[in-house]
């Protein structure tokens, strides 16, 4: 079993990231990291940089925890990879990071931890970044 966790370079992602290794440690089982930029974006700041690659290595090799950064593109929603690779990697918990929106913001634009905390078949922990 694995915990898989959804990662974006902000705050939340890192909130999350740290909650995900945690998990890991403690449950003694390895982490995979699903970074995923939409596919055909001209730009993507969906993507960590080599040196932030680097860096959730090296936190994840002092904790211990085996780790697996995934890079996946996706088309349609993100959700759905999300679910396959938990599936795939027999997750057993997914970790996602939260922010600070407004109602209008959630009936706007939709909410992708909303589609995965009510969608997921999986246990999700969903953790806040600390401002």
């Amino acid at each position: 079993m694995t915990v898989l966790v959804g990662y974006l370079p902000t705050l939340e992602g890192n909130a999350a990231f740290s909650a995900a290794l945690d998990e890991a440690a403690r449950r003694r089982e390895a982490l995979v990291v699903l970074s995923s930029p939409r596919d055909g974006a001209l730009v993507s700041t969906e993507v960590p940089a080599p040196d932030e690659i680097d860096m959730l290595q090296a936190r994840a090799q002092q904790a211990g925890v085996s780790i697996d950064l995934r890079t996946t593109p996706h088309r349609g929603e993100l959700p759905d990879l999300l679910f396959e690779t938990a599936e795939e990697v027999n997750a057993s918990v997914i970790v996602i990071g939260l922010r600070r929106r407004t109602s209008v913001g959630k009936l706007l634009l939709g909410s992708t931890a909303q589609q995965i905390l009510l969608g997921a078949e999986r246990p999700v922990l969903a953790v806040k970044a600390r401002r």
